[in-house]
């Protein structure tokens, strides 16, 4: 892979900032979950369809977009450290969080849905003893509840084993001929147009057929999207030729994410489309991709103290959100408060809440590993 134009140590502070930013819109994306009329784990008595359109301007994009991120600086870390090494390190920053956060993070979210959606009255005790006995008698929106569970942290697990199937393959993916297939990329409209196409087409085929778990084990449609740009990311981090094309494209991705936008939420609503409809989403998904790496390359690749505060913080507030998101939500939805008073208070408490709780967590040393942190530095 070529690496022309680009400083093997350099920080790619934009694709900081797009993480930064992905994560945020996650967090108001959840608590938007609240409120449509969407399945989710709690619901308002406000819950309708009224907020769809909102909901699909990120939707599409959000998640594909911070795995393609993460591909991009899994290349960075495999550029400057053995294999065992890498393996190590990212076991450490991704699973402890995990079991951590599927043992005392999520299970208030569980608590909270079963009690709210079939009336469970044993008590927080008795839950807890269930909970982590892999219970099996829970059956939720005719589906039954697989407990202990990770809910939100399923991104985590996936990135996980992403990263080892890279990790294993390392030495053949740096053999292979991708020069070549950058060079064809680095074309405007084969970097436009191509990759919605290859998208399209696992929509097409593969979602009707698998759905979306977030089960790991049988979650094939999503393991070919996310895994496919997770390997883009990792293949185009160091090709400055297509960073150079994302830029240039920035303008005419925007002009076309806004109008397929537009196509792609009629196409929803009404159910419209047929067997195209595929093809709509994935070139909305990748036009809003494409647009914000190129507005990103061209005006965040900047470092300030902000940066590398929320670049730290952002992990540790994307697993707090949503169990204060859920916690809270079933809380206030029988008060019979307006829903913006409801809106005002879940998004103030839960921006409070992860703010809180990153303060705490980023000064107290056992915590850190916890939220995926690294341990603090040692005074000199």
């Amino acid at each position: 892979m070529s690496e022309t134009g680009l400083h093997k140590d350099a920080r790619r502070c934009d694709l900081d900032w797009l993480r930064i930013i992905a994560f945020g819109l996650l967090i108001f994306y959840h608590i938007g979950m609240f409120f449509v009329a969407w399945p989710w784990h709690v619901k308002s008595s406000h819950a309708g369809p009224g907020l769809q359109p909102l909901m699909l301007l990120t939707s599409p994009w959000r998640l594909a977009l911070l795995f393609l991120i993460a591909g991009c600086a899994t290349r960075f870390m495999a550029d400057k450290m053995a294999r065992g090494r890498m393996a190590r390190l990212r076991s450490l920053r991704l699973l402890l969080p995990l079991l951590f956060g599927m043992l005392v993070i999520v299970p208030p979210q569980t608590y909270a849905e079963i009690v709210e959606k079939l009336g469970y009255s044993d008590g927080v005790l008795a839950f807890y003893g269930k909970y982590i006995g892999f219970h099996g008698g829970w059956r939720v929106d005719g589906k039954p509840l697989i407990v202990p569970t990770w809910n939100h942290l399923w991104f985590v697990a996936y990135l996980w084993v992403y990263t080892m199937i890279v990790i294993a393959l390392r030495p053949l993916l740096h053999a292979l001929p991708l020069c070549g297939v950058a060079a064809a990329l680095r074309q405007p409209m084969a970097l436009l147009l191509v990759p919605p196409l290859l998208i399209g087409t696992l929509r097409l085929l593969l979602r009707p057929v698998f759905g979306e778990t977030h089960a790991l084990v049988d979650d094939w449609y999503l393991h070919a999207l996310y895994l496919s740009l997770f390997l883009f990311g990792y293949g185009i981090a160091r090709q400055e030729g297509i960073w150079l094309s994302l830029e240039r494209l920035r303008w005419l991705a925007l002009a076309l994410a806004v109008t397929v936008y537009a196509v792609m939420v009629w196409a929803v609503l009404t159910d419209s489309g047929g067997r195209v409809r595929p093809f709509i989403w994935a070139l909305d998904q990748w036009a809003w991709i494409v647009m914000l790496l190129g507005f990103a390359r061209r005006h965040l690749n900047l470092d300030t103290p902000l940066r590398r505060y929320l670049t730290d913080a952002i992990f540790p507030f994307y697993i707090l959100h949503q169990t204060i998101i859920v916690v809270l939500g079933h809380r206030i939805s029988g008060l019979g408060l307006s829903a913006a008073t409801e809106a005002a208070l879940l998004v103030g408490a839960t921006v409070a809440g992860c703010w809180a709780g990153y303060e705490v967590v980023r000064r107290v040393g056992w915590l850190r590993p916890l939220f995926g942190l690294r341990p603090a530095a040692k005074p000199a």
